[in-house]
């Protein structure tokens, strides 16, 4: 069961300190469990493991494998948590190079940015070969991925025609309503549920990220139990709760004036995992002028650029540090007989030996240098570790939130910048705010 070690915050925080903020973590974790808290509408996430549609699981598993069978290329469109969780997962249990590797169908992320040349790059990539489109929004109206999938639906209906096309259109939506819900039914596109009480970023674990996942060959059972696993582990009403630990260790940092987290770690299929935990914890903490910044860095690699400001900058951030108990890869150094660079001190060792070596200097570094530093050890990248890291993260954050004093399952401040863009790109019912922006911008220089 993946642990969370606080050995290396003894200079910073004393045992005292931490006895006196776990009746807090305690008391977020109880207004979690009896729904009492703000944002109660949203806990769908919290007993999730247990209460899944089992017979949407089934259809998520046969749907993989009709599209395993019938196309080349799955282009998944969605956004934020529509979109990250399942990036995410996929190089943690997969690869960065999950495309190149494959045999099976490859999956490129559609619907995450305004990029036209990225948009055209993917269609160059699937030019030619047969594909299928997941869309994946709640309300099929987010800009974004609602442009992309007006994109990617005129190409299946030119290659495949319309039947062809809805065929190989696969829709995760709301159960009721929305245009992409609406559109599904009068299309006839299968479609897989958002749950109305679990929000976008807490949605990994439901048909939003298991979909890709199946279809690139991920044992989605094993996840679930490895969440489960977590679920029933981590409702210790104690101390040991590595989700307390973690949340108090946070918040009595952030009162301490370390106001920005840096989560680390040292094997490359991380990076997208780190890109999910960023929002997760800046959508759920960040308002009322409150929360800690999430950032993130991807070592050794930056420990050649950023390590700098690490070890001598400012001292307001603090450094989590995410390093599996079993090896993610083996790999020996050869020997090499005329020691050209000096490293034959190492021959016959291996790589990863070499990587949890630099981890520990660094840590210790960091340390001297005034960076408090915790570690998250999950058993390994494997698919039940996965489930068990997304589903502490999600308890963790419900939790740290709470003890921050805020709703961590809203997220208003996501629609300032829409409103506006809608206004500038003159969307009928927005035409007095474009007036009014158009002139502001005037005086930014915009």
């Amino acid at each position: 069961m993946l642990t969370v070690d606080t050995t290396a915050l003894g200079p910073f925080l004393t045992a005292g300190e931490f006895d006196a903020v776990f009746p807090e973590a305690a008391a977020a974790h109880e207004a979690l469990a009896k729904g009492t808290c703000r944002g109660n509408d949203y806990l769908g996430w919290l007993t999730w493991p247990e209460q899944y549609d089992r017979n949407e699981f089934t259809q998520i598993k046969t749907a993989a494998a009709a599209i395993r069978a019938q196309s080349k290329v799955l282009v998944v469109i969605g956004i934020g948590g529509s979109y990250l969780g399942a990036r995410a997962a996929l190089e943690f249990l997969k690869s960065p190079f999950y495309n190149q590797l494959t045999e099976g169908t490859e999956i490129y992320f559609a619907g995450n940015n305004l990029g036209a040349a990225y948009l055209q790059q993917i269609v160059q990539l699937i030019d030619g070969r047969d594909f299928s489109v997941n869309v994946i929004s709640k309300s099929g109206t987010t800009t974004e991925p609602a442009i992309a999938f007006r994109l990617f639906r005129e190409l299946l209906v030119k290659k495949y025609g319309k039947d062809g096309a809805a065929s190989r259109i696969y829709a995760t939506t709301d159960k009721a309503r929305g245009a992409l819900k609406t559109l599904a039914d009068k299309e006839g596109y299968q479609t897989f549920v958002i749950p109305d009480d679990i929000g976008g970023r807490y949605s990994v674990l439901t048909a939003v990220g298991l979909l890709p996942l199946a279809v690139a060959g991920v044992d989605i059972d094993a996840m679930m139990q490895g969440a489960g696993d977590a679920m029933r582990g981590m409702d210790d009403r104690s101390s040991a709760n590595p989700a307390w630990k973690y949340a108090a260790a946070r918040n009595l940092l952030y009162r301490k004036g370390y106001t920005i987290e840096v989560l680390a770690s040292y094997e490359p299929s991380f990076r997208f995992m780190a890109e999910w935990w960023k929002q997760l914890y800046g959508e759920s903490e960040g308002k009322e002028g409150k929360g800690i910044f999430p950032a993130s860095i991807d070592l050794t690699a930056d420990l050649h650029s950023m390590g700098q400001y690490m070890q001598d900058g400012k001292r307001n951030l603090f450094e989590t540090v995410v390093v599996p108990q079993k090896p993610t890869g083996s790999l020996a150094i050869p020997n090499d007989p005329e020691n050209s660079d000096g490293l034959n001190f190492l021959s016959g060792m291996d790589i990863d030996a070499v990587n949890r070596e630099a981890l520990r200097g660094t840590v210790a570094a960091h340390v001297d240098g005034g960076v408090p530093c915790m570690l998250i050890r999950p058993d390994a990248f494997d698919e039940r570790s996965l489930g068990q890291l997304v589903y502490f993260y999600e308890l963790a954050c419900g939790i740290s939130g709470l003890m921050l004093g805020v709703n961590p399952f809203d997220q208003p401040g996501v629609e300032d910048y829409k409103v506006n863009m809608f206004a500038l790109l003159n969307k009928p019912g927005f035409e007095e705010q474009g007036k009014t922006l158009r002139g502001k911008l005037a005086g930014l220089g915009l």
